[in-house]
């Protein structure tokens, strides 16, 4: 039994399971890896320092798989913006036909995109922001539900409610994302209305994660409870795991008042970057969501995907269908 989706009909991937872009993590032997395992992978292009990194690691990524996958470009307001239009230039150059963007006034980048054919998933916080982007044409949605790593946005709806209230208006395909780690998330995300799931911490948590061990290891060890959010009061909200600096970031904007400049020292790039090379799990900030709680160990991309796919075909055609009574069925029992 496979599962067919319109996500994997339009995307031409054998399952209905993305690897979203991710701050650096998204890099060649993650995405390959997941691609080799039949689901669709994104390279996070601004964790490459310039658009020719970019282009080199697309390359690299192609060296290491034949199968579909994807370029994620995050666009966020900053006083100093990336070169977005020198990044775009790179992934187009490189024949890249699919693209997850996320982030602030996507339009320029979409337009840019579908003018040389590329597919795009747009990846959202809420069902309004779902419908800007489908008028907007692109041609899938990604939503993110609160239990989410990273930016959940602001009004804090949980997947349960959202992925459906999504699914009530959104005429385009759409994965689910936050909280995803296994087949019931996938059977229950397919139940809700989405054509498939977006997965982020869980994916960080396999072998060819390009992350230490020791990352992999805590995330494992961590139950649901183990995240924290930061910048509450900043209107700027971001789900991270638990640990010494998030909780100092956490105490110091509770005592009221907060500005960024107060934690900018502990919430800093590249402090996180150092701690992340050194192995060093309470050295800075680190996205993860709340999926942690259901994450018990450390497989391959492949053996991943394998089980949530044969697990979710179980429940599927095992427990749910037994739980379905039909007059033939009750007198043939």
């Amino acid at each position: 039994m496979a599962i067919r989706t319109r996500f994997t009909e339009m995307f031409g991937v054998e399952h209905p399971i993305a690897q979203g872009g991710m701050q650096w993590v998204g890099k060649a032997e993650l995405v390959a890896a997941v691609a080799n395992a039949g689901a669709l992978g994104f390279i996070t292009a601004l964790t490459q320092p310039t658009p020719e990194d970019l282009a080199k690691e697309i390359q690299r990524t192609k060296d290491l798989t034949d199968k579909p996958f994807g370029v994620n470009l995050t666009i966020l307001p900053a006083i100093k913006p990336p070169p977005y239009a020198e990044y775009r230039a790179a992934i187009i150059e490189s024949g890249i036909t699919m693209v997850e963007t996320a982030g602030y006034k996507p339009q320029e980048h979409v337009d840019h995109f579908k003018q040389h054919g590329i597919k795009i998933i747009h990846k959202c916080t809420a069902v309004r922001h779902a419908l800007s982007a489908e008028r907007m044409g692109v041609d899938a949605i990604s939503i993110d539900g609160f239990e989410c790593a990273g930016h959940p946005g602001e009004d804090d709806i949980p997947g349960l409610i959202l992925i459906p209230a999504a699914a009530n208006k959104v005429k385009i395909p759409m994965l689910a994302s936050g909280g995803f780690g296994d087949a019931r998330g996938l059977v229950a995300a397919l139940a809700l209305g989405a054509d498939g799931i977006n997965m982020g911490t869980r994916f960080c948590v396999t072998k060819e994660a390009p992350i230490p061990e020791s990352f992999k290891v805590q995330m494992v060890a961590n139950d649901e409870r183990q995240t924290d959010l930061i910048f509450r009061t900043l209107h700027n909200t971001a789900r991270v795991m638990r640990n010494q600096v998030s909780q100092e970031v956490v105490q110091i904007e509770r005592a009221g008042g907060a500005k960024f400049e107060d934690v900018m020292h502990l919430v800093a790039g590249t402090r996180g970057r150092d701690a992340l090379a050194n192995g060093d799990t309470d050295g800075g900030i680190w996205s993860a969501g709340m999926v942690q709680g259901i994450i018990d160990d450390i497989p391959s991309c492949k053996d991943l995907i394998d089980r949530i796919i044969s697990e979710a075909e179980e429940l599927i055609r095992g427990r749910l269908d037994s739980m379905v009574s039909s007059p033939a069925r009750v007198a043939a029992e």
